[in-house]
């Protein structure tokens, strides 16, 4: 396809990149984002998803592309950049959420949906990647900066993924604090999360590993988890 403008729209808009090889769904989907605000575009295949530039601010990705994977492309788009990536999908399959919220996706709708849900969840992931506070979050020898999404432990760089990032902010933005299993997957994956809650152990896993600080992150057995005091 390969690309459909929608309406003229605001050059300050946030932009919205439609990868979708229905035509009938992509155009109606484009002129649903205009007409909200957003400026939208719409690719048919993965390979034009992945060739956009400049990148958008959001991405609908189905997952049923004519040339690979959606996974495929969600894994290889999240490696590009911190663009916000909704799957928009017929695949209901729990393996299917799973795997697209563990390559990288912020959030999964499965068709058919509504406009305004649509509108809904964009909102909540984009409030989510681009909190309006800029305060650096600091706990003894943890940086987290949420405007660069960048953390640091002792001055070194810590390269985590998009959801480990999510989790860490949600527990240093107050140190010391229980923070609910339920509040962490709905903060860092989705309000309306029902899937199973070990995916969060998987990360909570491996964030810990690349912290590298022993009780830095605590977990509070029945209710949650927490930053602990470090020297």
């Amino acid at each position: 396809m390969e690309q459909e403008n929608g309406l003229q729209a605001d050059p300050g808009a946030l932009t919205v990149l439609v990868v979708e090889d229905d035509p009938g769904l992509a155009g109606s989907l484009v002129r649903g984002l205009d007409r909200a605000g957003y400026q939208a575009t719409s690719v048919g295949t993965g390979r034009g998803a992945l060739t956009q530039a400049p990148a958008p601010d959001v991405v609908l990705l189905d997952l049923g592309l004519p040339d690979m994977d959606g996974i495929e492309v969600c894994r290889t788009l999240r490696r590009q950049s911190d663009v916000a990536i909704i799957v928009v999908t017929a695949r209901g399959e729990e393996g299917d959420r799973v795997a697209a919220l563990d390559e990288g996706a912020d959030d999964y709708l499965v068709k058919p949906f509504g406009l305004a849900e649509l509108l809904a969840r964009m909102r909540a992931v984009l409030r989510r990647i681009r909190p309006s506070g800029t305060e650096l979050l600091t706990h003894g020898p943890l940086v987290v900066d949420p405007r660069t999404r960048k953390v640091s432990v002792s001055g070194a760089e810590i390269a985590l993924t998009p959801k480990e990032f999510d989790i860490l902010q949600c527990l240093a933005a107050d140190p010391g604090r229980v923070v609910t299993r339920q509040e962490i997957l709905e903060r860092a994956w989705d309000a309306h999360w029902y899937g199973p809650t070990k995916v969060l152990d998987v990360h909570m896993a491996a964030l810990r590993r690349k912290l590298g600080v022993p009780g830095l992150v605590e977990t509070v057995y029945g209710r949650g988890f927490r930053l602990g005091e470090v020297g």
